[in-house]
């Protein structure tokens, strides 16, 4: 091979690698603070029993947050400006309060994470911590207005290591049971509990706002990109989320493999501030620390994501933009006063994921039918087996979110 050769290889690489960076953006969703209390509380009240779940909806978020990019690509719009120019006007105030509702549990989530890791690392009040979140979130966006959305992926994909790091740290420490695993991976529930937790589990792990965001990130990056050269967008943009939701998928399973392995099912490991404390006994203080900055770099990281979501939804479906830092402060009231209020933390990290289950399919249901139809994507469109999976997906999420909410109003 000559010189000439490889340096036409290496220039091709170099211009793929420059083209990821979205995917990353999403994949932060998926290893939330909402993600770290639904895969404690599974991991600890049930072992390695769910473990199947968490794999099988990563394999869903890969696919879902593919289709969104695509869309973003091939149409030159997000996901919330196609529903804003099919939906009946009287159908789209009511489409954007769900859409909001789902925005305003994510945050409560990060914000409440953000809290408690601060507390953990320098045993602030939740509340100032909160306060903390909120303001570096405005930082992190004031990045991506000042700075653009590269500079806003690298920083957001920094970080994403860093939690990555933080979660997985524990297991070379504590190693989980192979046979455990394995026998986690047969689907499976050990009665209602474990059902409602999965729910929380397939709500934190498939995120409503992170599937209108990625269309709009895809747009922003890609959108204007030539007919002739979307099938090669296409292909790197499969590698970006390829890349991206293993490392979020390594990082939620390795949650659960962590609680699994070192908590032990003691009265107080269900609790994130339990966890960290049982992690500093069995494991030692410097995971149970490396444990609270990955926490706190996923609060950080995800507020800010979630808050962009939130942004990219109202405008694409009430046309109406509204200034990030009032939108930041309006979000971020009610998780403040969640804090404010002396709530379980832990507790209002999983309803919340709750309320992000119930939001999935006003998402998903629409895009599968646009990225199905060539009237919308063109001769991107989806191929048969690729509707029939996405399909399949949509509806076992619903079904699920039906069995939730009996358990829930019959408990």
């Amino acid at each position: 091979m000559t010189s000439e050769t490889l340096r036409i290889a290496g220039a091709r690489v170099l211009a793929r690698t420059a083209l990821l960076g979205p995917a990353f953006v999403a994949a932060v969703a998926y290893v939330d603070p909402g993600n770290v209390a639904t895969n404690l509380t599974g991991g600890a009240s049930y072992g390695y029993l769910l473990v199947w779940v968490v794999v099988a909806s990563s394999a869903m978020a890969a696919l879902v947050q593919y289709l969104s990019a695509k869309l973003g690509v091939v149409t030159g719009r997000s996901l919330p400006e196609l529903l804003g120019e099919r939906l009946p006007t009287v159908a789209r105030l009511p489409f954007w309060l769900q859409a909001e509702l789902v925005a305003i549990a994510t945050d409560l989530a990060e914000v409440v994470g953000g809290a408690i890791a601060l507390g953990l690392l320098f045993h602030l009040p939740l509340l100032v911590g909160g306060v903390i979140t909120a303001a570096v979130s405005i930082v992190l966006l004031a990045v991506r207005d000042q700075h653009g959305q590269h500079t806003f992926e690298r920083v957001v994909t920094g970080l994403l290591l860093v939690i990555a790091c933080g979660f997985v740290a524990g297991l070379f420490v504590e190693p989980p049971s192979v046979g455990g695993i394995a026998g986690g991976l047969v689907p499976g529930f050990a009665g209602s509990g474990s059902v409602l937790i999965a729910a929380g589990m397939l709500g934190a792990t498939v995120m409503p706002h992170v599937v209108y965001l990625h269309s709009a990130l895809a747009r922003d990056r890609h959108g204007d990109v030539p007919p002739a050269e979307r099938a090669g967008v296409l292909s790197t943009t499969r590698l970006d989320i390829g890349i991206a939701m293993a490392l979020a998928g390594l990082v939620n399973v390795s949650m659960l493999l962590l609680a699994a392995s070192a908590l032990h099912g003691g009265a107080d490991t269900t609790t994130i501030t339990g966890a960290y404390a049982e992690i500093a006994r069995n494991l030692g203080k410097v995971i149970a620390v490396l444990f609270a900055v990955g926490l706190l770099a996923s609060g950080f990281a995800s507020t800010s994501v979630g808050c962009y979501a939130g942004a990219v939804v109202m405008q694409g479906l009430l046309r109406k933009r509204v200034p990030l830092l009032l939108r930041r402060v309006v979000t971020a009231l009610p998780a403040l006063g969640v804090l404010a209020m002396g709530v379980d933390p832990t507790r209002a990290l999983v309803v919340s994921q709750v309320v992000l289950s119930l939001g999935i399919p006003f998402a998903l249901v629409p895009l599968v039918a646009y990225t199905s139809r060539r009237s919308v994507a063109g001769d991107h469109a989806n191929a048969r087996a690729t509707t029939v999976v996405a399909a399949v997906v949509a509806t076992a999420i619903v079904a699920l979110n039906v069995a939730l909410l009996v358990i829930t109003f019959s408990s």
